[in-house]
């Protein structure tokens, strides 16, 4: 980046970004007028003709959202399944990961080889065996099968990234919590976890964009009661022509969503990839 700016100078590599920046945020933009116009008047024209007729906004496409029970089930759903699903995947790997850097215990670095191997196993290739396994239990079609089934493939890669991460932290600082007479339980609690803040919050947002974007798992493990945004939204493209006004509002909350959590948690995003960085 650095040689690119030196060769074109500041002023024309920030008149580059600003142009990349609007070129990824036309379509979000159009997205967010669509969902604030009716279907008759996204019938007669594109959404750019806003511009010239504002009259056409109107916030009538979100009160019906709120109202179709579909949806707003479906966004309740994606609720549901993201958030414990993010909050248990972050809990298990971090104590998992603690083990992994800084126990001894009886084939710790065979079990953890494992888990690396876990990593390069597809998504698709557990679909049908889980599947089946989940009717067997009574889990199939249920959001505690989905967040069980988003847990277990989440787990190999987020314990595999915070064990790197806690591995870096300095061994002397962790012998001094234990000669201080710090449980293993108080020194993962008041030490590692506030050092280790950035990678976790790193991973959380990528865990939760991951689930709250997905919709291979949904649309084979819930049915009709517990499916997300993502396959409620699916079904509705199927009569396009006719519910554009319930479509284009809820796209929009669907992809509003993860961006608000990336924002909040940019900071500590940030800091984790720069300390990944450097270390």
């Amino acid at each position: 980046m650095n040689v690119i700016r030196r060769g074109l100078g500041n002023g024309a590599v920030q008149a580059f970004l600003v142009v990349t920046g609007l070129v990824w945020l036309t379509p979000l933009a159009g997205l967010l007028l669509s969902s604030l116009r009716s279907s008759q008047d996204t019938a007669k024209g594109g959404w750019w003709t806003v511009f010239a007729s504002p009259g056409q906004i109107s916030f009538d496409n979100y009160t019906a959202l709120l109202k179709n029970s579909g949806m707003t089930q479906a966004l309740w759903n994606t609720v549901l399944i993201s958030v414990p699903t993010t909050f248990l995947v972050v809990v298990v790997a971090a104590l998992a990961a603690y083990a992994f850097a800084w126990l001894d215990f009886p084939g710790r670095d065979g079990i953890f080889l494992v888990v690396v191997a876990l990593l390069v196993v597809p998504v698709q290739l557990g679909l049908l065996p889980v599947a089946k396994l989940f009717g067997q239990l009574g889990l199939f079609g249920t959001i505690p099968g989905v967040v069980l089934f988003h847990v277990a493939y989440g787990l190999p890669f987020a314990v595999f990234l915070l064990r790197n991460y806690f591995a870096e932290m300095p061994k002397e600082m962790l012998e001094a919590a234990r000669m201080d007479g710090g449980s293993e339980w108080r020194i993962f609690v008041q030490l590692v976890l506030p050092v280790g803040r950035p990678a976790i919050a790193s991973l959380a947002i990528f865990q939760f964009l991951w689930v709250w974007n997905d919709m291979l798992v949904a649309l084979l493990f819930a049915d009709s009661s517990s499916q997300p945004l993502t396959v409620q939204l699916q079904s509705q493209i199927r009569q396009f022509g006719s519910n554009i006004d319930v479509l284009a509002p809820g796209a929009f909350v669907s992809l509003v969503v993860p961006l608000v959590v990336f924002f909040a948690f940019q900071r500590y995003f940030v800091q984790g990839v720069m300390a990944g960085s450097v270390k």
